[in-house]
């Protein structure tokens, strides 16, 4: 039987560096990782390497994401799966544009990184990339096991757009609140088969969506925000969509300025879109006074989506050509796993 074969991409980021002879960290050489880590050689999968130019993740932007997308819809007929590697402090933001713009996925697309520089001693990245290796290679018959696009970190793989980094130093950088792990990697790989999606279609040519909005901004609440400094953040010119980080279960101030601030924005046609600034739960707008208020004005539920896929999702509606109707129907349904409906919550 054929071996799948994986398209390894590098991208940049803390896994991708080692230390040379002199102690200085040096860009780690994946097409040499067979020598620098001989197990890859007993997985049981075919793979090539790709290097982008590699960047600090701190500075990734949609731009970089149309050009990776591009990279994977190039490949796609070639392989079987794709491992992403990338820096972790935008790694989420990345999964969750890319679980959007590959629009008819049915082959995996896993990210990793790591805390620890490949080449120091007790890095976890040796594990990181071999385990995303195989998950990308797995196949349920004749079908691979994870297609869509998902994060793997320290034993466990997430739904892409689920995620959040939750610690700049802890190995486990990655949680998914509102959403159960994928897979979780022991002794064995248990592979939560429920919780990952599966394309109605798998054939054909991947299509890619390369317009992405830049008008978006995130707006965090806190007590004190004054009525100038948000009329002038809604006022930017070109801007389409808000991510509104509200407080618990969707609350903002009842203050009648606040309100017209965002009914008026509303009205010139940008999208306000609701999310908690919780790590964990959901926006029930229905549930208080002050997430009534949002909900009358028009703003729009993320439910229990992270800022980081409500951000992405925003770009990625708000870049097509589509009507306001097919944008608002898109807004309120869950188009990638992105959120839980109340129905099912």
């Amino acid at each position: 039987m054929k071996k799948p074969s994986i398209l390894l991409i590098y991208t940049g980021g803390t896994i991708g560096m080692r230390r040379d002879a002199n102690g200085t960290l040096v860009p780690f050489d994946f097409n040499a990782m067979y020598e620098e880590i001989p197990s890859i050689k007993r997985l049981n999968v075919d793979i090539d390497v790709v290097t982008m130019t590699p960047i600090d993740s701190s500075n990734v932007t949609p731009q970089r994401w149309v050009e990776l997308a591009e990279l994977i819809r190039d490949n796609y007929r070639r392989f079987d799966g794709f491992v992403v590697l990338h820096g972790t402090d935008t790694m989420s933001y990345t999964a969750s544009a890319l679980s959007f713009m590959l629009e008819n996925l049915a082959k995996p697309v896993i990210l990793t990184g790591s805390q620890i520089p490949m080449g120091i001693l007790r890095t976890d990245g040796r594990e990181n990339l071999i385990t995303a290796l195989e998950i990308a290679g797995a196949m349920r018959d004749v079908h691979p096991v994870v297609p869509e696009v998902a994060l793997y970190f320290q034993n466990r793989l997430f739904r892409g757009n689920r995620t959040t980094k939750q610690s700049a130093e802890e190995l486990s950088a990655f949680s998914s609140y509102n959403y159960p792990a994928l897979a979780e990697v022991g002794v064995n790989i248990a592979y939560n088969h429920a919780a990952i999606a599966h394309p109605v279609d798998d054939g054909g040519e991947l299509r890619i969506a390369t317009s992405l909005s830049e008008g978006v901004v995130v707006i965090k609440l806190f007590p004190g925000i004054g009525e100038g400094i948000l009329r002038a953040i809604l006022s930017v010119d070109g801007l389409k969509g808000v991510v509104l980080e509200t407080y618990g279960s969707g609350n903002a101030p009842t203050s009648e300025w606040f309100i017209s601030a965002l009914r008026e924005a509303i009205a010139r046609g940008i999208v306000v879109m609701n999310v908690t600034q919780c790590a964990g739960g959901s926006v029930s707008m229905g549930l208080y006074e002050t997430g009534v208020g949002l909900q009358s004005i028009g703003v729009v539920s993320g439910h229990d989506m992270t800022t980081e896929a409500a951000v992405t999702k925003l770009m990625y509606l708000l870049g097509g050509e589509r009507s306001p109707e097919e944008r608002r129907r898109l807004l309120l349904e869950p188009i990638k796993g992105e959120f839980t409906p109340d129905d099912v919550a």
